[in-house]
């Protein structure tokens, strides 16, 4: 019987969803890791675990303790689900930027959202500086810091990595993330050049980021544009991005990944 052990034993062993449209209008195999199917809705449930649990690890929080993020939404909802559960108070510190729905869902979750004017990270006023400082504040409480916290890369490199080569039994030519953190793609990315130095690693990189450059050309300037995504795309090199073995970037505009989405929706039922 695969009965799982809480919400934490829920998190990871998603399917991978073969997307028939877009196989069959490239003439090869595109699956689609269906991390939607985590408990909080998204792949940063794999991290947000591990982030506690890393915490728990160091003896940096203890019962009954505050866990403090900044995050653009989804990481601190797998956290307000993970805190619920294991007993921590949780308080998220997020741009304004985003969207009403994501707020709000936080704070069903029971969290202490605060939203704050967004900045650049070299601005001490960042929301992610200002979440540190929160915590470093109070008794008991650990900034999980999931953009330079490298136990974010490794949920990724010990269970998305092996989870994708196991369900294709090794049969993988390429893999493709969008990133914001970079755990997900550094993670996942590592892992399969350890089995197949000669998968592919390709970054799908918004307007506006610094990454497609960096990647391409090693230059650390933002491409030309902007982006309404949220989440994703990035100003700078973080620890979770360090060392990570990308092929190439893809510069995706927002009229194109707009485009995809809606054929997912339409063609494919699946509402991403």
């Amino acid at each position: 019987q695969d009965i799982r052990n809480g919400i934490v034993g829920t998190v990871g062993r998603t399917p991978l969803i073969r997307l028939a449209t877009f196989s069959d209008q490239c003439g090869c195999e595109i699956l689609a890791k269906a991390e939607f199917l985590n408990p909080g809705g998204s792949v940063k449930d794999r991290p947000a675990v591990y982030l506690i649990q890393d915490a728990e690890e160091k003896g940096l929080l203890k019962a009954g303790g505050t866990v403090v993020e900044g995050t653009a939404g989804n990481t601190g909802i797998g956290l307000a689900h993970l805190c619920n559960a294991m007993g921590y108070k949780c308080v998220i510190y997020m741009p304004n930027t985003q969207s009403y729905e994501k707020v709000e869902t936080l704070k069903t979750l029971g969290a202490d959202v605060r939203p704050v004017p967004a900045v650049a990270y070299d601005n001490p006023d960042n929301y992610n500086h200002q979440a540190k400082r929160f915590a470093e504040s109070l008794d008991n409480a650990v900034w999980t810091g999931q953009f330079d916290n490298v136990a974010n890369r490794r949920a990724h490199f010990e269970t998305t990595g092996p989870e994708i080569w196991e369900q294709t039994d090794g049969k993988v030519d390429a893999v493709v993330f969008s990133t914001g953190t970079g755990g997900t793609l550094a993670g996942v990315g590592s892992y399969m050049k350890t089995k197949n130095e000669n998968i592919q690693v390709i970054l799908a990189d918004p307007q506006g980021s610094v990454l497609y450059n960096w990647f391409n050309h090693g230059k650390l300037e933002r491409s030309e544009g902007t982006s309404y995504t949220e989440g994703i795309g990035q100003g700078r090199v973080t620890e979770n991005l360090k060392g990570c073995p990308v092929d190439r970037a893809l510069l995706v505009k927002d009229v194109d990944a707009v485009t995809a989405t809606f054929h997912l929706l339409h063609k494919e039922g699946i509402f991403v």
